[in-house]
């Protein structure tokens, strides 16, 4: 931790705080969601533990709940969560080696890529990784476990805004990388077919979809030498 303190600067620390606390409001609503639903209040606290990713989490929650098959749901929940691995691609320096490795591609989330992404250098990179991902993996449980406890009094937390929270904090991350020209048109052409695609397939699945806006992120090969390169 005091070598994470040492790296970072204060603003770095206080974004990954802020995405932290953003996640465990979320966690809340989830909680108290799935309790809302009619599952058992360890339930969503066990999948934060051991699976630790929200929108999987959501998704599996809502298709059952709905009256869909667990295998269905598992299915749908990794098909969601398929989009780690180009997370784990762009960012392989920051995991460590050994037992650090596989606790690092556990902590793998969308809040701590968009930190190891960020400009800077590769220590820079991996403390604000890990101090993010342990972040998250603690906030996450605790948020559900208090939603869980807290869901028979407030079974809505929606009503709150506390969904909100998550895609803002997410979106004031990315802004930097956006004035990169190439980089905003590949952001886009996956927004925009994100939201087109989201009336007509099941949830979760726009993200997915949103991911061919990467191939406008090519850039093809601008001299001879280059063409030669390839």
């Amino acid at each position: 931790m005091r070598s994470i303190q040492r790296t970072l600067d204060r603003g770095t620390l206080a974004a990954v705080a802020a995405a932290c606390f953003a996640v465990g409001l979320f966690g809340v609503s989830y909680g108290a969601s799935t309790i809302a639903a009619g599952f058992p209040a360890w339930m969503p606290i066990v999948m934060a533990v051991t699976v630790l990713a929200g929108g999987s989490e959501l998704l599996f929650f809502g298709i059952v709940a709905a009256g869909g098959s667990p295998l269905a749901a598992v299915v749908a929940g990794l098909l969601l969560n398929a989009r780690h691995l180009p997370y784990g691609l762009s960012a392989p320096e920051v995991f460590g080696q050994g037992w650090r490795r596989m606790l690092g591609i556990h902590v793998l989330n969308d809040e701590s890529v968009a930190f190891a992404t960020a400009p800077g250098d590769r220590d820079r990179k991996r403390a604000a990784y890990w101090a993010c991902g342990i972040g998250v993996a603690l906030c996450w449980p605790v948020g559900a476990a208090l939603g869980a406890a807290l869901g028979s009094l407030v079974p809505d937390t929606a009503a709150f805004g506390l969904d909100a929270v998550f895609p803002v904090i997410l979106l004031a991350l990315i802004l930097p990388a956006l004035r990169d020209r190439t980089t905003l048109r590949a952001v886009l052409v996956g927004a925009a077919l994100a939201v087109a695609v989201a009336p007509f397939v099941p949830a979760g699945l726009p993200v997915l979809i949103a991911l061919f806006g990467l191939v406008f992120a090519l850039r093809p090969p601008t001299s001879t030498a280059e063409v030669a390169a390839c």
